[in-house]
């Protein structure tokens, strides 16, 4: 049971420095009197100065800043699963925004448990994706807390507004970035970062070259080719071209790479999970290379009937992960599966990078289920050609039956 307003006596907010997390401390306090606002700012590899927001934390009025550098375990337990079950939503989003969330809404529960709160405030708005993956998080983790989402709950309808009531409140305003902001949403973590509103809102709106902060434009990028090689174990990539990395070293280096040489850009307009399509454009150069070398490595490796499976699992995995279901039973069996797929993916895989393009060069694996001498069509002791009759009697059976069916209607008809 939610507690009511009297009730609440501490919170703990998703804080990320902006103006809207700003705001909502003094808008915590003003609503729930005596309430206390802890801020949780999780460091998932955005390039934010943390000292800074730390400040404006204090400045803004919560009692108590927590600043968790969280990139490892967001690449390892969430980033590496994913990659492993080869989930791409819709085909195309590589999910930076979607399996982040989960892994902050399980950071600002094990605060709001160390700090004895009574309820978790998050600044998504009540339009969007992000709102479901925080609140599924906490139920799943904390079914006793109190959820609160000042977006769904107040009356600030403008960022005019917002600005307003933030110097009435003394918050801390950078004139600089608040009244003249990025023209659009952004979300950037080690994965990804992603872009949506403003001129994006028109799907017929080509993106501006402006856009794009992290990977540079095909027409940017270098006019030679770039080779790289990526090591994989199990399914998840542990060195590029030859150096062993650790996961945040890996990610880092991809997306360099990847960036020069202007991979990794989505135009997307997807299905959001409350009803509504939303255009995004996705900077995801090292992702990318990873998911592509990814499924390099099982082409080699997986038999047939594996392989198809796992593509339909691979589109309810990313489902889950989009819906916010990262906690959920389904997901976690899926998982397991998945973990028993990639027992054989293990091997080097190189690309090709040119302008915008991933270009196939190349896969070795001491589990490749291809061989030469199977496949060629020269003579061989292990494949006899003549087999192949009977197999496709058998094979094409019903559809002969169907054909001598129809005949026999027909001339029943006649």
């Amino acid at each position: 049971m939610s507690n009511t307003k009297k009730d609440i006596k501490k919170i703990v907010l998703a804080y990320s420095g902006g103006l809207d997390t700003s705001v909502i401390i003094p808008w915590l306090k003003e609503n729930y009197p005596g309430a206390e606002v802890i801020a949780a700012c999780a460091d998932v590899g955005q390039p934010d100065d943390f000292e800074a927001i730390e400040k404006k934390a204090y400045a803004s009025g919560a009692s108590k800043v927590y600043v968790m550098d969280i990139k490892k375990e967001f690449m390892e337990e969430y980033v590496w699963p994913t990659v492993k079950a080869g989930a791409v939503y819709e085909g195309k989003y590589l999910l930076g925004t979607s399996f982040a969330r989960p892994l902050i809404s399980k950071k600002l529960v094990e605060v709001a448990k160390e700090e004895g709160a009574d309820a978790i405030a998050h600044g998504a708005t009540g339009k969007g994706n992000d709102q479901v993956r925080f609140e599924l998080t906490v139920k799943a983790l904390a079914p006793e807390m109190t959820l609160i989402a000042p977006w769904r709950m107040w009356d600030l309808k403008s960022r005019e507004d917002e600005l307003k009531y933030a110097e009435a409140h003394n918050v801390p305003i950078d004139y600089q970035s608040e009244e003249n902001p990025y023209p659009y949403s952004m979300d950037w973590n080690i994965w990804h970062l992603s872009h949506e509103g403003d001129d994006l809102e028109n799907p017929a709106n080509a993106p501006k070259d402006m856009v794009y902060m992290v990977t540079k434009t095909p027409e940017q990028a270098p006019d030679a080719p770039e080779y790289v090689k990526i090591d994989f174990e199990q399914g998840v990539p542990v060195a590029v071209n030859g150096q062993k990395l650790g996961a945040v070293e890996l990610i880092t280096t991809l997306n360099e790479i990847g960036a020069r040489n202007g991979v990794g850009i989505v135009d997307i307009v997807e299905n959001r999970l409350v009803g509504m399509k939303s255009r995004g454009i996705y900077e995801n150069p090292g992702g990318a290379i990873i998911m592509y070398a990814h499924r390099e490595l099982e082409y080699l490796c997986l038999d047939r009937d594996t392989y198809h499976y796992k593509e339909n699992v691979a589109n309810k995995f990313a489902e889950l992960v989009y819906d916010g279901k990262w906690f959920s039973p389904l997901r976690e069996a899926l998982s397991a599966f998945v973990d028993e797929t990639q027992k054989t993916v293990t091997g080097q895989v190189t690309l090709k990078l040119y302008k915008g393009n991933i270009i196939s060069a190349g896969s070795t694996s001491p589990y490749s289920l291809y061989n030469e001498e199977f496949v060629t069509f020269g003579e061989d002791d292990v494949y006899d050609q003549t087999d192949a009759e009977g197999f496709i009697n058998l094979f094409g059976l019903p559809l002969k039956m169907r054909a001598l069916m129809k005949q026999h209607v027909e001339k029943q008809g006649k």
